[in-house]
């Protein structure tokens, strides 16, 4: 494609905004006041843990694999197009199963199942960026793909906040369900994927499924140092999303815990999503680790800031230093993982990808009954535990990027 056109731009994108508004509305909203709807607040961090560890181990295994199955589809529809919609489809279900789960085994039933379709539709849509985009804009399409996002992000946390402190679950559920379909309905239209004449090689798909996970460690060992960079600083990213909702209610013990979160994450992410695009585009000119070693100690110093925040005035200063940090680790970090995964397979590995986020969401799970433990031995330790773990596991991220080698472009 010798034009990269604003509306390709757009259908390569836009259907991240969908996924991070459900995700962005579930995970630090939805879940943590659903759950504390079926078990004691001592174990609160622990159920809701558990709940998206599982989740997220079956999103880390399910995502490369679609990817990888959607790599050799010959659909007169295109190679991605057909998993976009079925996935969707499915979301819808399941998502209403959440809304109607009266029980925490039905709640973890319905968020289990909607991994599974999400991940269908995710791990091959992700791949049409570098099916479609040329390697020079490459950075900028992966800065609007953070841009959409993140603008996902701050809508999906604003809605749920709103409807969650009014005690509308289900007006909830249906945004999610809307931005779902529109955008799906936007991007198998309007995005010009060429079908696949032919499969790429003679193997079957259950062999496709069964190599997934087999990659050249000395043909790419640049790609799995950056997996590893991801993993960490995703790790202490998504520890402190997940947990921040009880941190509020715990520690500056605010009544309406969602009102609060979302807008903390609300401003937060609109700051990645200003960053996000520029730091893409700049990627492009001076290369992507100069930005990736800038977001690794400025998150760090943002969440170590946390330590000292006594109202709310300083922890939106604080979280700031994150959201510039993310907006320019996302954007730089996509488009470096796209410059160094070979095209014909880029389904199978930027699904691998998701062994580093989904991954790095659900180990930092874990961190549920670490707070706790720390909590009951003195009230708010807990989360004192998981800044300064998050703190450290962005300095680690940030040294490992020193092993990985930039393409010349």
């Amino acid at each position: 494609m010798n034009k990269f056109r604003f509306m390709d731009y757009v259908g390569v994108s836009i259907y991240w905004v969908a996924l991070s508004f459900m995700w962005q509305g579930l995970h630090p909203i939805i879940l943590p006041m659903r759950v504390l709807d079926f078990v004691p607040q001592a174990l609160q961090g622990t159920y809701l843990g558990a709940l998206t560890f599982l989740g997220l181990v079956m999103a880390m295994i399910l995502q490369p694999v679609m990817g990888a199955v959607s790599d050799r589809c010959t659909s007169r529809w295109g190679r991605r197009k057909p998993f976009i919609l079925v996935g969707t489809l499915l979301d819808l279900v399941f998502l209403a199963v959440i809304g109607l789960a009266g029980s925490y085994p039905a709640l973890f039933l319905g968020y289990f199942l909607l991994q599974l379709s999400s991940n269908t539709a995710h791990g091959p849509y992700q791949a049409l960026l570098p099916d479609l985009v040329p390697e020079e804009k490459r950075g900028s399409a992966s800065g609007a793909k953070n841009l959409a996002d993140i603008g996902g992000s701050v809508a999906g946390a604003l809605a749920a906040g709103y409807f969650m402190d009014r005690g509308q679950l289900w007006w909830a559920m249906i945004s999610m369900m809307a931005a779902l379909v529109i955008t799906m309905l936007i991007a198998v239209i309007g995005v010009r994927e060429e079908p696949l004449t032919e499969r790429p090689t003679e193997r079957s798909v259950i062999s496709t499924v069964l190599g997934t996970f087999k990659v050249d460690v000395r043909q790419y060992p640049d790609y799995l140092w950056l997996l590893v960079s991801r993993l960490l600083f995703f790790i202490g990213l998504t520890a402190v999303q997940s947990f921040f909702l009880y941190f509020i209610k715990d520690v500056f013990h605010e009544p309406n815990p969602a009102g609060v979160t979302a807008q903390f994450m609300a401003v937060l992410t609109l700051l990645v999503m200003i960053v996000a695009y520029p730091a893409g585009h700049l990627s492009d000119r001076v290369g992507r680790k100069p930005l990736l070693f800038l977001s690794g100690l400025l998150g760090a110093l943002g969440v170590f800031l946390f330590l000292f925040a006594r109202d709310y005035g300083h922890l939106f200063i604080y979280g700031s230093l994150l959201g510039i940090a993310m907006g320019s680790f996302l954007s730089a970090n996509w488009a470096l993982a796209t410059d160094l995964i070979p095209k014909a397979e880029a389904g199978k590995y930027l699904g691998l990808t998701n062994l580093a986020t989904a991954g790095g969401g659900a180990i930092a799970r874990l961190g549920g009954p670490l707070i706790d433990f720390f909590n009951a031995r003195r009230p708010g330790q807990g989360y004192f535990a998981l800044f300064i773990l998050t703190c450290f596991l962005f300095l680690l991220g940030t040294a490992v990027l020193g092993k990985v080698r930039e393409t010349s472009r």
